[in-house]
């Protein structure tokens, strides 16, 4: 590799002398990552000088000019941003609105009657305060689930973060054919807007959609181009009352219904078979809410016994069931429960949790999630020399067991800070007292009716 960066010098980023932490879990370096145009322009061994902060006479002989961004990264790890594979993020509107409730309450008695009162200006608030969050947590794309999503793709675009964007359709709202029509519209007018977002469809579940409306969604995504992305398999009552309704499970009733044929995002799939592995594709991807099993009640799901070659990413679900939005504690949990289940210590090793923390990039289609020159740097610069997570004799097991938005000192989305200096580049007093607002007025409003039964 050359000792000096190609192409010109202007307005490049330089990260000097961090450790590399790849998309496997392997640790490297020390090296310096050069930026420009939102790409990984070069990476050179080592710190490039020897000094704190180079000055301008090291930046000429390296071949930095004074027009770069050079920043002091020795101690410190980089690594591609985090993936948020599923969230519901208008749902920070609600975080801690239902708790210590059975499932079935929690849908049916709390959230969906609340839901169906809210209006865009509360979804707007909530996915704002919840892209606030994901981004403190080293987040740099997410894939969203909800209704009004048009709004969610204006507060993807104001903040700068990666959204791949599913409008929820639900069958038993009674008026899906339109839901459908407004969900294509939507995603042919701002699919690929800007590099930042991507679109595809969002049937809610095979138990709120009929099989003839999910074959429905597979055909338009297809004319589309684009996948879908839904729930299935939450717990194992699902199942059992899909094989009594159609003598199928409900990943059998995804997979004839041709969805599974296109891009598919699962959220949850906890309780995904052994027989019905085989139905997966090479392009579908499970999205892991731990947080949300656990607090929901949810007995251990067949992914903890034995997890295998599953295509297992992190999600986080929506904060009014995980209440946080942070892929390292789900990552956390996942393997902690999956030991304890076990009872085996050598079982969701770190690099395997690590791999499926990374593995999310590949279920979006920003070609984002590798450190590799002409990628795009999407990146975070982790800080682990803190009281909770120091000494990093293991960087991994600092991070997936010790880590918060703390350590994620430096994050860059296409090249630009999103967070710097451990402090967000939004005005988060802003965020949080509007959505503090809309919340009041959720609760003024109240509950209201619903057509949704889980």
């Amino acid at each position: 590799m050359s000792d000096k960066p190609a192409g010109s010098t202007a307005g490049r980023i330089v990260l000097t002398g961090a450790k590399l932490i790849d998309r496997e879990g392997a640790i490297s370096g020390p090296s310096t990552i050069i930026i420009k145009d939102g790409l990984i322009a070069e990476i050179l061994p080592g710190d490039g000088s020897g000094e704190a902060a180079p000055k301008l006479e090291s930046v000429s002989r390296l071949g930095w000019s004074p027009g770069d961004r050079v920043i002091d990264c020795r101690g410190h790890f980089i690594s591609p941003g985090l993936v948020n594979l599923h969230a519901h993020s208008p749902m920070n509107i609600f975080k801690g609105i239902a708790e210590d409730v059975t499932l079935e309450d929690w849908f049916n008695r709390e959230i969906w009657p609340f839901e169906s009162n809210m209006d865009g200006d509360d979804v707007e608030a909530g996915a704002r305060l919840a892209v606030a969050e994901m981004l403190d947590y080293g987040v740099t794309a997410f894939a969203d689930h909800y209704f009004e999503a048009g709004r969610i793709c204006d507060v993807a675009l104001e903040t700068g973060i990666r959204a791949d964007i599913a409008p929820t359709l639900f069958g038993m709202a009674g008026d899906f054919n339109d839901q459908l029509a407004a969900a294509e519209e939507l995603i042919r007018n701002r699919n690929g807007e800007q590099g930042r977002l991507s679109l595809r469809l969002g049937p809610h579940s095979p138990y709120t959609c009929s099989p003839d409306q999910l074959a429905m969604c597979a055909e338009s995504a297809r004319s589309l181009g684009v996948g879908a992305h839904l729930h299935v398999e939450d717990d194992l009552a699902q199942i059992e009352a899909s094989r009594e309704l159609y003598g199928m499970t409900p990943m059998e009733v995804v997979s004839r219904a041709g969805l599974m044929d296109n891009p598919l995002i699962i959220g949850h799939a906890y309780w995904i078979l052994p027989e019905e592995r085989v139905l997966l594709k090479e392009n579908n991807w499970i999205a892991v809410c731990m947080m949300t099993y656990m607090k929901l009640g949810y007995p251990p799901g067949p992914i903890l016994d034995d997890p295998g070659d599953l295509p297992l990413c992190i999600g986080t679900d929506g904060a009014a069931s995980s209440n946080c939005l942070n892929p390292l504690e789900q990552a956390r949990l996942l393997a902690l429960a999956g030991k304890s289940r076990q009872g085996n210590a050598e079982a969701f090793s770190l690099r395997t949790v690590w791999r499926m923390l990374m593995r999310g990039h590949d279920a979006l289609p920003f070609g984002t999630g590798r450190l590799i020159p002409g990628d795009p740097a999407d990146l975070v610069v982790w800080n682990l020399d803190l009281p909770h997570t120091a000494p990093a004799y293991n960087p991994l097991a600092a991070l997936i067991y010790s880590g918060d938005a703390r350590n994620a000192e430096h994050v860059l989305i296409a090249g630009d800070f999103v967070k710097e200096d451990g402090r967000l580049k939004l005005d988060t007093k802003s965020i949080v007292r509007e959505a503090k607002e809309r919340a009041g007025g959720i609760l003024a409003k109240g509950k209201g009716s619903t057509k949704l039964v889980f």
